[in-house]
């Protein structure tokens, strides 16, 4: 892992490092944080001449060898001083991100998307959710349509806020990338899609997009959830958040195993702000304020909720799991006291 002084090599620089690496069967990728650019060498990085050669050079900082089974992930890498930046809020930073929206954007009801959303502004989350795209387990479900990225982006115009939108293949991630949104949510069913993860790496590096990779349903490991998410940092964009959404086999009375108690574990092996989602996780609103004042306490940087105007004519998952503006307001100034007394990594 290559560190430049200057926060980024310029093409010259970075060709003299290439031209180095090269002759030890080995090859540099850039990867792009808000605040800091590192360079990862990729092959065989035992080869101790090649790092003297590296670290000699004038404009580079520091040369790390990271034994880890997820290097750019490892909260000892070059990337633990990246901060995930959306809008102007640094995730984690000051008090929790609060991502928030109804499961499904109705394109036959686009006002009621925009009046959620003005509201959830009033009631103080720092972005919008909406799902353009949906994947369901019946094939006859309703889908989701790409009309309905229209009502979410006159929504962010209208708001000013950032927008979370799930992609599911590389269409999808087109129009997203195009839209320039600003958090591509990839869902529990694609947690482990790895070919999908390294082409969501590729095409969001070097925009502001960030990701929101949702926890495998099927019990995933840390170990295992934090792998995925460096498929996505290894292919160039290091902006990324693990988010807990509950695990199978489901909780007696929950939709899922609500699984808020992960966090500590995430964020004592990794640099990656942990963003949990409650209402996945036990799937229905009574018990949302509860779940997601566990999970700051867990220590978590962020949540991600479904709230709606009117939940019960929602669509989706809305009318069962969704929370009005109103009791999110109350939700978010309860997180913000928790906030003080949630836990902390060890250094």
């Amino acid at each position: 892992m290559i560190i430049p002084k200057n926060g980024k090599l310029n093409s010259k620089q970075l060709e003299e490092i290439k031209s180095i690496t090269s002759e030890f069967d080995c090859d540099v990728l850039e990867i792009q944080g808000h605040n800091q650019c590192v360079y990862a060498i990729l092959g065989d990085e035992t080869h101790s001449l090649m790092f003297k050669r590296i670290a000699g050079l004038s404009y580079v900082k520091k040369v790390d060898a990271i034994e880890s089974p997820y290097k750019l992930m490892d909260k000892s890498s070059a990337l633990r001083e990246n901060k995930v930046e959306i809008g102007d809020i640094k995730v984690g930073e000051n008090r929790p991100f609060i991502i928030g929206g109804p499961c499904t954007v109705d394109p036959s009801a686009p006002s009621l998307f925009i009046e959620t959303a003005h509201a959830l502004k009033e009631a103080g989350v720092d972005a919008l959710r909406g799902g353009v795209w949906k994947p369901r387990t019946n094939p006859y479900s309703y889908q989701g349509s790409s009309n309905a990225i229209e009502i979410i982006l006159k929504a962010r115009e209208e708001t000013g806020l950032p927008v979370d939108v799930e992609v599911m293949d590389s269409i999808q991630l087109k129009i997203a990338i195009d839209a320039e949104i600003d958090i591509l949510q990839v869902g529990t069913r694609n947690a482990l899609n790895y070919s999908l993860l390294k082409e969501i790496g590729k095409v969001s590096s070097g925009t502001k997009s960030t990701i929101l990779l949702k926890r495998g349903r099927h019990f995933a490991s840390p170990d295992e959830f934090i792998a995925a998410a460096e498929y996505v940092v290894a292919a160039g964009n290091a902006n990324v958040m693990l988010c807990p959404r509950g695990t199978t086999p489901a909780f007696e009375g929950y939709r899922n195993h609500p699984d808020e108690s992960i966090t500590p574990l995430l964020k004592n092996k990794t640099w990656a702000p942990v963003v949990v989602d409650p209402s996945h996780s036990v799937g229905h609103s009574e018990y949302v304020f509860s779940s997601s004042l566990a999970s700051i306490a867990y220590g978590a940087d962020g949540l991600c909720i479904e709230s709606h105007i009117d939940p019960a004519i929602g669509i989706g998952d809305d009318p069962k799991q969704a929370i009005t503006p109103d009791n999110m307001k109350h939700l978010i100034y309860a997180c913000r006291e928790v906030w003080k007394y949630r836990y902390k990594p060890i250094d």
